[in-house]
């Protein structure tokens, strides 16, 4: 018995140390290959540092490539995940509440559409989206971009099921007993409690947004309002004739940074909801 225990134990132990090292290796590949020069990234081992560590003066060369353009992608990206991860969040949040906490015609038949269209695939709203915008003269601009980004099905689909299960129906009624206005209560009361779910959706947005490549490369001809996404494929494709594959390296190495910054802020929020759960 002790014996099948030991052999479970290690099998489980063996699957997770593999996956581990699948997921880290290519991280501590970026890692080591942004810290060399163009002549020493293919000529020496690539999962090691090779002499002087040159991250600093690729990081500098990075930044004056094409007047800075990368500094300008980078601050596209954060606009279009940051603003659209907040404004997504918002609206999952009252289209979730009011899902779950309002009885109305029609009520499950809206949560079915929205059920239906977590199922289909990103990639295929990009064409009729293009089409659309296409008429609408928005290819092209800011909003082509953006506007997409705010809607956010598996938002709305968590914030419900959220909802439903986390703020107390006696909780509202004792809001509107104090004299309180819906939105007051969805405001003050509701938010509150949905916190967890929130930030789950804001970074599930935020991080689809920031990796999203087809919608920008499909929707933006300018370079200047594209995402650092596209431009970094942009670069790529042009097989380092006009920037080399280290500095190309450098700035995909951090195109990742802002992504575990924003996991490292808000996992203290996740804490804090299982905690008051747990508590509760």
């Amino acid at each position: 018995m002790k014996t099948n225990r030991l052999a479970g134990r290690t099998g489980v132990l063996t699957v997770l140390v593999l996956a581990a090292v699948y997921s880290l290796l290519p991280v501590w590949w970026l890692v080591v290959s942004s810290t060399k020069d163009s002549g020493s990234l293919f000529s020496s081992n690539g999962f090691w540092f090779a002499g002087r560590v040159e991250i600093v003066r690729n990081i500098r060369d990075l930044l004056d490539v094409q007047q800075g353009i990368f500094g300008r992608w980078l601050l596209n990206s954060l606009l279009y995940a940051v603003g659209g991860a907040l404004v997504a969040t918002l609206l999952s949040s009252m289209a979730g509440y009011v899902l779950a906490k309002y009885r109305f015609r029609g009520r499950e038949a809206v949560f079915n559409t929205v059920l239906g269209a977590i199922l289909i695939p990103a990639p295929l709203f990009a064409l009729p989206l293009y089409l659309m915008f296409s008429a609408t003269h928005v290819v092209n601009t800011f909003w082509a971009v953006f506007i997409p980004s705010v809607v956010s099905p598996f938002g709305v689909y968590l914030s419900r099921i959220y909802a439903a299960a986390a703020v107390p129906d006696e909780l509202l009624e004792s809001g509107r007993i104090d004299g309180a206005g819906e939105f007051r209560i969805f405001r003050s009361i509701s938010l509150r409690v949905m916190q967890p779910s929130l930030v789950t959706i804001f970074l599930f947005q935020f991080v689809t947004i920031w990796t999203n490549y087809l919608l920008p490369s499909l929707m933006l001809a300018n370079d200047r309002l594209q995402p650092v996404t596209v431009g970094l494929v942009a670069w790529k494709e042009q097989r380092g004739q006009t920037v080399p594959y280290n500095l190309i390296i450098t700035g995909s190495l951090l195109s990742v940074v802002p992504i575990v910054v924003m996991f490292l802020i808000l996992q203290r929020y996740w804490q804090a909801g299982l905690t008051s759960g747990s508590i509760k």
